[in-house]
Protein backbone atom coordinates (compact mmCIF):
# COMPACT_ATOMS: atom_id res chain seq x y z
CA UNK A 1 0.00 0.00 0.00
CA UNK A 2 1.23 3.48 -0.89
CA UNK A 3 1.76 6.04 1.83
CA UNK A 4 0.66 9.65 1.69
CA UNK A 5 2.74 12.31 3.39
CA UNK A 6 1.18 15.42 1.84
CA UNK A 7 -2.59 16.00 1.94
CA UNK A 8 -4.67 15.38 -1.15
CA UNK A 9 -6.68 18.43 -2.19
CA UNK A 10 -10.38 17.62 -2.55
CA UNK A 11 -12.52 20.10 -4.49
CA UNK A 12 -15.94 19.46 -3.08
CA UNK A 13 -19.54 20.37 -2.46
CA UNK A 14 -22.06 18.51 -0.32
CA UNK A 15 -23.67 16.41 -3.05
CA UNK A 16 -23.94 12.63 -3.57
CA UNK A 17 -21.02 12.77 -6.00
CA UNK A 18 -18.89 14.84 -3.66
CA UNK A 19 -19.50 12.49 -0.77
CA UNK A 20 -18.16 9.53 -2.75
CA UNK A 21 -14.67 10.94 -2.46
CA UNK A 22 -14.79 12.23 1.11
CA UNK A 23 -15.98 8.76 2.16
CA UNK A 24 -13.15 7.07 0.23
CA UNK A 25 -10.52 9.38 1.73
CA UNK A 26 -11.91 8.77 5.22
CA UNK A 27 -11.92 5.00 4.66
CA UNK A 28 -8.30 5.17 3.51
CA UNK A 29 -7.35 7.27 6.52
CA UNK A 30 -5.08 9.54 4.49
CA UNK A 31 -4.67 13.31 4.95
CA UNK A 32 -6.74 15.60 2.76
CA UNK A 33 -7.80 19.21 2.54
CA UNK A 34 -11.34 20.20 1.56
CA UNK A 35 -11.76 23.10 -0.85
CA UNK A 36 -15.40 24.11 -1.05
CA UNK A 37 -16.66 24.83 -4.58
CA UNK A 38 -19.97 26.66 -4.18
CA UNK A 39 -21.84 25.31 -7.16
CA UNK A 40 -24.83 27.57 -6.46
CA UNK A 41 -22.70 30.68 -6.93
CA UNK A 42 -20.78 29.46 -9.96
CA UNK A 43 -17.42 28.61 -8.38
CA UNK A 44 -17.25 25.64 -10.74
CA UNK A 45 -16.79 28.03 -13.67
CA UNK A 46 -13.71 29.75 -12.27
CA UNK A 47 -10.60 29.25 -14.40
CA UNK A 48 -8.59 27.74 -11.55
CA UNK A 49 -11.23 25.04 -11.05
CA UNK A 50 -11.70 24.42 -14.77
CA UNK A 51 -7.96 23.79 -15.00
CA UNK A 52 -8.46 20.60 -13.00
CA UNK A 53 -12.10 19.83 -13.84
CA UNK A 54 -12.82 20.91 -17.43
CA UNK A 55 -16.41 19.60 -17.23
CA UNK A 56 -17.10 22.19 -14.49
CA UNK A 57 -18.39 19.57 -12.05
CA UNK A 58 -17.33 18.55 -8.59
CA UNK A 59 -15.60 16.53 -7.26
CA UNK A 60 -12.01 16.77 -8.37
CA UNK A 61 -8.74 16.06 -6.61
CA UNK A 62 -5.13 17.11 -6.85
CA UNK A 63 -2.70 14.53 -5.51
CA UNK A 64 0.67 16.19 -4.86
CA UNK A 65 2.26 12.73 -4.74
CA UNK A 66 1.00 11.36 -8.03
CA UNK A 67 2.68 8.86 -10.36
CA UNK A 68 6.44 9.33 -10.39
CA UNK A 69 6.14 11.64 -7.41
CA UNK A 70 4.66 14.44 -9.52
CA UNK A 71 1.29 16.13 -8.85
CA UNK A 72 -1.74 14.87 -10.74
CA UNK A 73 -5.30 16.16 -10.99
CA UNK A 74 -8.25 13.83 -11.52
CA UNK A 75 -11.87 14.73 -12.22
CA UNK A 76 -15.04 12.58 -12.47
CA UNK A 77 -15.98 10.81 -9.26
CA UNK A 78 -15.70 7.28 -10.68
CA UNK A 79 -12.24 7.96 -12.08
CA UNK A 80 -11.14 9.42 -8.74
CA UNK A 81 -12.38 6.33 -6.87
CA UNK A 82 -10.49 4.07 -9.28
CA UNK A 83 -7.34 6.17 -9.03
CA UNK A 84 -7.35 6.14 -5.24
CA UNK A 85 -8.26 2.46 -5.10
CA UNK A 86 -5.39 1.52 -7.38
CA UNK A 87 -2.87 3.80 -5.68
CA UNK A 88 -3.58 2.64 -2.15
CA UNK A 89 -4.59 -0.94 -2.91
CA UNK A 90 -7.81 -0.83 -0.92
CA UNK A 91 -11.52 -1.19 -1.73
CA UNK A 92 -10.68 -1.91 -5.40
CA UNK A 93 -9.60 -5.50 -6.04
CA UNK A 94 -6.44 -6.38 -7.94
CA UNK A 95 -7.88 -9.74 -9.03
CA UNK A 96 -9.17 -9.23 -12.60
CA UNK A 97 -12.52 -10.98 -12.09
CA UNK A 98 -13.30 -9.16 -8.88
CA UNK A 99 -12.14 -5.87 -10.36
CA UNK A 100 -14.42 -6.39 -13.36
CA UNK A 101 -17.37 -6.87 -11.00
CA UNK A 102 -16.59 -3.67 -9.11
CA UNK A 103 -16.15 -1.81 -12.40
CA UNK A 104 -19.54 -3.07 -13.60
CA UNK A 105 -21.36 -1.71 -10.59
CA UNK A 106 -19.36 1.51 -10.51
CA UNK A 107 -20.34 2.12 -14.16
CA UNK A 108 -23.93 1.15 -13.32
CA UNK A 109 -23.98 3.91 -10.75
CA UNK A 110 -22.25 6.44 -13.00
CA UNK A 111 -24.49 5.71 -15.97
CA UNK A 112 -27.82 5.08 -14.27
CA UNK A 113 -28.19 5.22 -10.51
CA UNK A 114 -26.76 8.73 -10.37
CA UNK A 115 -28.11 10.41 -13.52
CA UNK A 116 -31.63 8.94 -13.33
CA UNK A 117 -32.02 9.73 -9.64
CA UNK A 118 -30.69 13.20 -10.35
CA UNK A 119 -33.39 13.71 -12.97
CA UNK A 120 -35.90 12.44 -10.42
CA UNK A 121 -34.71 15.11 -7.97
CA UNK A 122 -34.93 17.78 -10.64
CA UNK A 123 -38.42 17.12 -11.97
CA UNK A 124 -40.00 16.12 -8.65
CA UNK A 125 -38.46 18.83 -6.46
CA UNK A 126 -36.86 21.67 -8.39
CA UNK A 127 -38.50 22.08 -11.79
CA UNK A 128 -40.54 25.32 -11.88
CA UNK A 129 -43.22 23.51 -13.87
CA UNK A 130 -44.49 20.13 -12.67
CA UNK A 131 -44.53 17.89 -15.73
CA UNK A 132 -46.38 14.65 -14.90
CA UNK A 133 -44.81 12.68 -17.76
CA UNK A 134 -41.27 13.59 -16.70
CA UNK A 135 -41.99 12.94 -13.03
CA UNK A 136 -43.50 9.53 -13.77
CA UNK A 137 -40.68 8.67 -16.17
CA UNK A 138 -37.92 9.25 -13.63
CA UNK A 139 -39.78 7.92 -10.59
CA UNK A 140 -40.45 4.70 -12.51
CA UNK A 141 -36.82 4.42 -13.62
CA UNK A 142 -35.67 5.10 -10.07
CA UNK A 143 -37.94 2.30 -8.88
CA UNK A 144 -36.48 -0.07 -11.50
CA UNK A 145 -32.91 0.76 -10.46
CA UNK A 146 -33.66 0.19 -6.78
CA UNK A 147 -35.04 -3.19 -7.79
CA UNK A 148 -31.81 -4.02 -9.62
CA UNK A 149 -29.77 -3.04 -6.58
CA UNK A 150 -32.06 -4.98 -4.25
CA UNK A 151 -31.58 -8.13 -6.31
CA UNK A 152 -27.79 -7.70 -6.37
CA UNK A 153 -27.73 -7.33 -2.59
CA UNK A 154 -29.67 -10.56 -2.06
CA UNK A 155 -27.21 -12.67 -0.08
CA UNK A 156 -24.51 -9.97 -0.20
CA UNK A 157 -23.58 -7.63 2.63
CA UNK A 158 -22.13 -5.24 0.08
CA UNK A 159 -22.80 -4.72 -3.60
CA UNK A 160 -19.92 -6.83 -4.89
CA UNK A 161 -19.68 -9.08 -1.85
CA UNK A 162 -16.76 -7.30 -0.22
CA UNK A 163 -16.95 -3.61 0.64
CA UNK A 164 -15.69 -1.56 -2.30
CA UNK A 165 -15.76 1.72 -4.17
CA UNK A 166 -19.04 0.54 -5.72
CA UNK A 167 -20.72 0.91 -2.33
CA UNK A 168 -19.15 4.33 -1.79
CA UNK A 169 -20.43 5.44 -5.20
CA UNK A 170 -24.02 4.43 -4.47
CA UNK A 171 -24.69 5.33 -0.85
CA UNK A 172 -24.97 9.10 -1.28
CA UNK A 173 -27.73 8.57 -3.82
CA UNK A 174 -29.49 5.71 -2.06
CA UNK A 175 -29.88 7.52 1.24
CA UNK A 176 -32.14 9.99 -0.58
CA UNK A 177 -34.80 7.34 -1.23
CA UNK A 178 -37.56 9.30 0.51
CA UNK A 179 -37.20 12.44 -1.60
CA UNK A 180 -37.09 10.17 -4.66
CA UNK A 181 -40.61 8.98 -3.78
CA UNK A 182 -39.47 5.44 -3.01
CA UNK A 183 -40.86 3.16 -0.31
CA UNK A 184 -37.66 1.65 1.03
CA UNK A 185 -39.61 -1.24 2.56
CA UNK A 186 -40.15 -2.52 -0.98
CA UNK A 187 -36.39 -3.06 -1.13
CA UNK A 188 -35.41 -4.81 2.12
CA UNK A 189 -31.91 -5.70 0.96
CA UNK A 190 -31.20 -2.09 0.03
CA UNK A 191 -32.63 -0.92 3.34
CA UNK A 192 -30.35 -3.28 5.28
CA UNK A 193 -27.37 -2.22 3.17
CA UNK A 194 -28.06 1.49 3.79
CA UNK A 195 -28.16 0.81 7.53
CA UNK A 196 -24.93 -1.18 7.25
CA UNK A 197 -23.23 1.61 5.32
CA UNK A 198 -24.39 4.38 7.62
CA UNK A 199 -23.04 2.46 10.62
CA UNK A 200 -19.49 2.66 9.23
CA UNK A 201 -17.57 5.41 11.10
CA UNK A 202 -15.68 6.51 7.98
CA UNK A 203 -18.94 6.86 6.04
CA UNK A 204 -20.34 9.05 8.80
CA UNK A 205 -17.20 11.19 8.72
CA UNK A 206 -17.38 11.38 4.94
CA UNK A 207 -20.91 12.74 5.12
CA UNK A 208 -19.74 15.31 7.66
CA UNK A 209 -17.14 16.73 5.26
CA UNK A 210 -17.67 20.40 4.59
CA UNK A 211 -20.66 20.71 6.90
CA UNK A 212 -19.13 23.67 8.74
CA UNK A 213 -18.37 25.54 5.53
CA UNK A 214 -21.47 24.99 3.41
CA UNK A 215 -23.68 28.00 2.86
CA UNK A 216 -27.35 27.15 3.00
CA UNK A 217 -28.81 26.83 -0.48
CA UNK A 218 -32.52 26.24 -1.09
CA UNK A 219 -32.76 25.30 -4.75
CA UNK A 220 -36.54 25.53 -4.61
CA UNK A 221 -36.35 29.30 -4.04
CA UNK A 222 -32.80 30.43 -4.88
CA UNK A 223 -33.16 31.84 -8.39
CA UNK A 224 -29.45 32.53 -8.79
CA UNK A 225 -28.54 28.96 -7.88
CA UNK A 226 -31.23 27.65 -10.24
CA UNK A 227 -29.82 29.73 -13.07
CA UNK A 228 -26.28 28.55 -12.41
CA UNK A 229 -27.05 24.88 -11.86
CA UNK A 230 -29.88 24.33 -14.29
CA UNK A 231 -28.80 26.85 -16.93
CA UNK A 232 -25.16 25.77 -16.50
CA UNK A 233 -23.78 29.26 -16.73
CA UNK A 234 -22.45 31.70 -14.18
CA UNK A 235 -24.37 34.87 -13.38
Amino acid sequence: MATQTQPIDLYFWTTPNGYKISIMLEELGIPYNVHMVNIGKGDQFKPEFLAISPNNRIPAIVDPEGPGGEPISVFESGAILQYLGEKFGEFYPADPRRKAKVNEWLMWQMGGFGPMLGQNHHFVTYAPEKIPYAMDRYINETHRLYGVLNKQLDGNEYICGDYSIADMACIGWARGWERQKMDINEFPNVKAWIDRMMARPAVKRGFDAGKDHTEKMDLATDKQAQSVLFGQRAK
